[in-house]
């Protein structure tokens, strides 16, 4: 667990996020972050569901940040600081712990940086060891580029990011501002552009970039390929796990969220605000409209055109015998109600015949 040297009391926290402190000394000393179950006397947890009320009734937990409906689940000893929102008032806590936490790269350029010409560095980049940066590419002021980046020639990479090392900017992609890319991810490699000819696979070149917005995050070993004619896009706002595989063309709306392991096909568009469960996959060429969420494991093979909570996953099996099943199986429901109301039928029809029966007795 790391700590803060000096702390942050509660008064301090509770201005951060415009909490109210129902119990406790504005001035206790909080120096870490921790779960209910293994936080201590010096460190913050919070309380935002209720099926975690037996942690919290148990805690050793300095303080607690929850809600007014929950505040009476925190066992006696904890501090309260009382918020509607728990959950988003810890997560603003955690990013001001972890702004004092990590250490800001120091601006300027490393000796084994390797820099082309026509390169422009906005005012206080941080340029670190064996980064190489091409032709003609931008990096915006106040920019840290980890060991090992690579920026390609004519790329550019706004102001106020962070590219952990051995990130991968291909030639003329563009990163916005305020953007957050984690280590082994790769921007604009080709797409998976091939035509069969008669003595194999024939290269078809992949003319587009990639374009990502501001205030976009994408995790650990990432792959975003460039659009084969037009440009990949990645919205304002987006975050993207560890280990996705978006295709060429692909276009992500603002404020998306994709977790784990999840590919995307190529030329597939996703609307704004939408939610990809870990694992799923979207087949290629289909539009899924704003504000949906696709559950874990799920794919989709068709365009979304309502709102709403998707799931579904087939066994493999025979294509043919997959599409015959799969028609079959989205009529399930209209059957099922079918079937309900012929058992009524049936049993309303075999009592008249009993009555009918005790009648004639």
């Amino acid at each position: 667990m790391r700590r803060l040297d000096d702390g942050l009391t509660l008064g301090e926290l509770a201005r951060r996020v415009q909490a109210r402190i129902r119990r406790g000394d504005p001035q206790q000393v909080i120096q870490a972050l921790a779960s209910l179950a293994a936080a201590g006397r010096d460190d913050l947890s919070f309380l935002a569901s209720a099926r975690h009320a037996p942690q919290a009734r148990a805690t050793r937990a300095g303080a607690v940040v929850v809600s007014p409906a929950l505040a009476h689940e925190v066992g006696a000893a904890s501090a309260l600081l009382e918020v509607d929102d728990p959950y988003r008032a810890f997560a603003a806590i955690a990013r001001d712990v972890a702004a004092l936490l990590t250490r800001a790269p120091a601006p300027g350029v490393h000796p084994s940086a390797v820099i082309g010409a026509g390169v422009r560095l906005g005012r206080g980049a941080s340029i670190g060891p064996f980064v190489s940066i091409g032709d003609g590419a931008q990096v915006g002021e106040g920019t840290a580029l980890g060991a090992s980046v690579s920026i390609g020639a004519g790329a550019v990479v706004g102001p106020a990011g962070r590219l952990h090392a051995q990130v991968v900017v291909e030639a003329d992609c563009i990163v916005g501002e305020n953007c957050t890319i984690f280590s082994g991810t790769v921007i604009g490699a080709d797409g998976f552009g091939f035509a069969e000819g008669p003595e194999g696979w024939e290269k078809i070149p992949q003319l587009g970039r990639v374009v990502i917005g501001r205030d976009v995050e994408i995790g650990a070993n990432c792959a975003i390929d460039r659009g084969a004619l037009e440009d990949t896009g990645i919205g304002d706002g987006c975050k993207l796990d560890n280990l996705i595989q978006v295709a060429h063309n692909v276009r992500l709306g603002e404020r998306t969220a994709v977790a784990g392991c999840v590919g995307i096909a190529g030329s597939a568009v996703i609307g704004r605000r939408c939610r990809i469960g870990g694992g799923a996959g979207i087949l290629g060429h289909l539009e899924i409209c704003d504000d949906v969420t696709i559950s874990a494991m799920s794919l989709v093979t068709r365009s979304i055109r309502e709102p709403g909570f998707y799931s579904g996953v087939f066994p493999l099996m025979d294509n043919a015998v997959w599409e015959r099943s799969a028609a079959l199986l989205r009529h399930l429901p209209q059957w099922r109600g079918r079937l309900r109301r012929l058992e009524a039928a049936v049993a309303r029809h075999g009592e008249e015949h009993m009555d009918e029966d005790r009648k004639q007795e």
